[in-house]
């Protein structure tokens, strides 16, 4: 484990995470609560791939346990895609 591999740091290029949500209203939830997290500042819903994606972007250094663990309060997943 890594710096870059366990946390999001804040940029343009944000990470991006895989889910098992599957509806536009599933994803807006997901978007949603991670907008809550302090240091969130863009959620991008990715639709038209299978599976889903979301980028997460930020103002300051987020773990991507945190980013996991809101994701699966709302009853998905989110699964951390590889660096660049």
């Amino acid at each position: 484990m890594s710096l870059l591999s366990d946390n999001i740091i804040p940029g343009e290029h944000g990470k991006v995470f895989g889910t098992n949500a599957d509806h536009e209203t599933e994803l807006k939830q997901i978007k949603n609560a991670l907008l809550k997290l302090d240091g969130v500042t863009e959620v991008q819903i990715n639709n038209t791939i299978f599976p889903k994606e979301f980028t997460v972007f930020t103002n300051k250094m987020i773990s991507v346990e945190d980013i996991e663990t809101t994701v699966i309060a709302t009853g998905f997943h989110a699964i951390p895609k590889a660096l660049i």
